[in-house]
């Protein structure tokens, strides 16, 4: 996995999330939709980081085992 292109899916995750809670702000009939697709834009920052690092860890570990 490359850093700077899972960090740059981090950043547009959090952006559209961003986006969803301004809209959220002007339209209040369709807040609660528009927070929920907020979260789960959030979500999807946090799996995509969870990942990188559990792939990190994961390639450490076989590493030292492979070296040790």
């Amino acid at each position: 996995m490359n850093s700077n292109a899972v960090l740059e899916n981090v950043r547009r995750y959090r952006a559209t999330a961003s986006l969803y809670r301004q809209a959220a702000a002007f339209r209040p009939r369709q807040s609660w939709s528009l927070l929920e697709q907020a979260r789960e834009w959030e979500s999807l920052a946090v799996a995509e980081i969870e990942a990188y690092f559990a792939a990190r860890s994961n390639l450490a570990q076989s590493l030292a085992s492979a070296f040790s």
